[in-house]
């Protein structure tokens, strides 16, 4: 995964940087440093932020 996949995912999936790393269990500036390019991102995260995807799917879909 690219910097520029992750603020994609990010902000397509309506997280905000600290939304997302209270999540994931990281610091703020860990989600912004791997944005930005500056710290490398975890070969796991895609399949972390699946999860959440997959999960967030299922509460929209249980509140109708």
């Amino acid at each position: 995964m690219k910097p520029s996949d992750l603020l994609k995912w990010r902000k397509k999936n309506g997280y905000s940087q600290i939304k997302l790393a209270k999540v994931l269990g990281v610091a703020t500036n860990t989600v912004y440093r791997w944005e930005k390019g500056m710290r490398e991102i975890p070969s796991f995260l895609h399949l972390t932020l699946e999860c959440l995807k997959k999960n967030k799917t299922k509460r929209k879909l249980s509140k109708k």
